[in-house]
């Protein structure tokens, strides 16, 4: 609750400094926030936005779960196993550090100018990261536990249900947030490039048309969808980490 209170505090801020900023300028390209949720509210009203952010939603969904299945399957591989380790960490180390969103055209050589590539980029640059963040919390896990449950006669499906996966969900959850939020920032990138949906296009589209209020407005319809997602998993995070301090 307290963590929530100070968003609502940040954001009440944000608002007032957006306000005064605004006022100062006198510019068109910076509407106010009143103007701004007004263009929202018309946007909603008259039905242009919710197909856009359908479109992004399931998106990001498409490439959480593309990504995140095999990252998270290698991870846990990586992370209780040397040998495996041995195989997939050169990998990870050359895969890591790239610049994938230079890839794009090439992505689009291999997938063309349609959901594929949109999909496939997002998934592509967050891979290796929740890889990474799975591998090093199943690394952690602590031998002395493991040996607990096995002397109670716990196979390796148990002591991967009772020992190895709690471990690791948090870590998953924190790697999982910071794959969200780079997977709501490349979307923007993925949906202003060759598209005609997604609330990136939204967003593009109205700043060629110089609609600056509509602009603004989608821009905070990308932040609020990114908001419920993050929300989102603050509360799946609390149902299967019940343990954790919140």
């Amino acid at each position: 609750m307290k963590k929530y209170l100070g968003v609502i505090l940040a954001l009440a801020a944000f608002l007032v400094l957006w306000h005064i900023l605004s006022a100062l300028l006198g510019r068109p390209f910076l509407p106010g926030p009143a103007e701004v949720t007004g263009a929202l509210v018309r946007l909603a009203a008259e039905g242009r936005l919710w197909g856009h952010v359908g479109v992004s939603l399931s998106r990001v969904a498409l490439a959480l779960v593309a990504s995140g299945i095999p990252a998270v399957a290698l991870g846990l591989a990586a992370g209780r196993s040397p040998r495996l380790n041995l195989l997939i960490s050169p990998v990870i180390y050359l895969l890591h550090p790239l610049p994938k969103a230079a890839f794009l055209p090439v992505i689009l050589l291999f997938f063309g100018i349609g959901e594929a590539a949109k999909i496939f980029l997002v998934a592509f640059i967050i891979f290796s990261h929740m890889l990474v963040t799975v591998r090093d919390a199943a690394k952690q896990v602590a031998g002395e536990y493991l040996d607990v449950v096995r002397s109670l006669g716990a196979g390796r499906i148990g002591a991967f249900r009772h020992v190895i996966l709690p471990a690791v969900l948090p870590g998953f959850f924190t790697g999982f947030r910071i794959c969200l939020g780079t997977a709501v920032a490349v979307l923007f990138i993925a949906e202003t490039f060759v598209s005609a949906s997604g609330l990136g296009h939204l967003i593009l589209d109205a700043w060629i048309r110089i609609a600056f209020a509509e602009m603004y407005a989608a821009i905070m319809a990308l932040s609020i969808l990114g908001l419920l997602l993050f929300a989102a998993t603050d509360a799946l995070e609390f149902f299967l980490c019940p343990w954790r301090d919140k």
